[in-house]
């Protein structure tokens, strides 16, 4: 099991984010009906959240590209 998640991990790491697959798989589940419109708010949040963190850091780090 442990090598089939490191495969797709390694894969999927090259075309998308894990945070933006989170994303997609919350839009996706609350265009099925199985989570809630709340829920998804806060998935985005989480999402938009943590990216201008992430960016935050780069920039304070390597300067503005």
């Amino acid at each position: 099991m442990t090598a089939v998640k490191a495969w797709a991990d390694k894969h999927t790491a090259r075309f998308i984010s894990r945070k933006f697959l989170a994303w997609l798989t919350a839009t996706g589940l609350v265009a099925y009906g199985s989570v809630t419109s709340s829920d998804w708010v806060s998935v985005t949040l989480a999402y938009i959240g943590s990216q201008a963190a992430v960016d935050l850091a780069t920039q304070w780090k390597h300067g503005k590209q």
